[in-house]
């Protein structure tokens, strides 16, 4: 597992962008072998968006034949509910940059029958020919996606209860009450991004330090769902300074030692 560590989250969401317009670029998608891309929302990859958004409209990098698949949805919202993820998407990024949107698949979390949801996702990303690579963000308490404290490390596209604690997280977009915030997702699973070919996990600030100290220095977890990343062939955390606060000072060292020819932007 590679541990990419900046100095702040300017400079790691604007790292992040590039790095995955470089592996889009590299891949030489066409329209009969398009890239496949993982998503995420939440706050995390806002900065990173914003600076893929930028290469795009410079012409550095193009989504015409790029294929996206989110990672979860809330059950209940209109897709144009402003906290939907839906929205999100394509407030943040589908809406400024060239991406079909035939080739946009988020997950309907009103659909009438939410189990075939979540099986045809799956079914549609086999289709697909898998998932390139995984862009992914976590909770405080370490989970990805909505797979919570607690998941299996081997579960699949499905209906996720949300704990209090990540309603009471979510809630400062639902005018800060926790009631607001739906109480059911449908999300990918643990596997579903293990999948993936490679996976990219963006952690900033010292809310997540001491997710970040559970994922890299200690064992696989179901309680701290991300540290599955430890068996992927092709992990990489992308975190910034402040998220590293809990870890030992040799970790941060050896990472950065190891990593330092690495910090600069990657080629477009």
């Amino acid at each position: 597992m590679r541990i990419i560590i900046h100095p702040d989250y300017t400079t790691l969401s604007k790292w992040t962008a590039y790095y995955i317009a470089q592996k889009i670029k590299s891949s030489n998608p066409t329209p009969e072998k398009k890239f496949v891309l993982g998503l995420p929302t939440g706050s995390s990859p806002i900065g990173t968006y914003r600076e893929l958004v930028k290469l795009c409209q410079e012409g550095k990098v193009s989504f015409k034949n790029v294929v996206t698949f989110n990672m979860d949805e809330y059950v209940g919202l209109p897709e144009d509910h402003p906290e939907s993820y839906h929205y999100f998407m394509w407030h943040h990024l589908f809406s400024h940059v060239d991406i079909p949107k035939e080739n946009v698949h988020i997950l309907d979390g009103n659909a009438k029958d939410l189990e075939k949801e979540c099986h045809d996702y799956e079914e549609a990303i086999r289709r697909a020919g898998g998932i390139d690579l995984f862009l992914g963000g976590i909770g405080a308490d370490g989970h990805i996606a909505f797979n919570e404290p607690g998941s299996s490390l081997s579960s699949r596209t499905r209906i996720k209860t949300l704990t209090y604690d990540t309603r009471v997280a979510n809630s400062r977009f639902f005018g800060n009450d926790p009631n607001k915030v739906p109480k059911t997702a449908l999300t990918v699973g643990v596997a579903t991004v293990m999948d993936a070919r490679e996976v990219v996990i963006i952690i900033n600030g010292i809310a997540k330090a001491r997710a970040l100290q559970k994922v890299v220095e200690e064992g696989v977890n179901h309680m701290w769902t991300v540290s599955m990343l430890q068996l992927h062939r092709h992990g990489m955390i992308v975190c910034d300074d402040d998220a590293s606060f809990e870890l030992k000072v040799g970790t941060v060292k050896y990472f950065k030692d190891i990593e330092r020819e690495n910090l600069s932007l990657p080629r477009l």
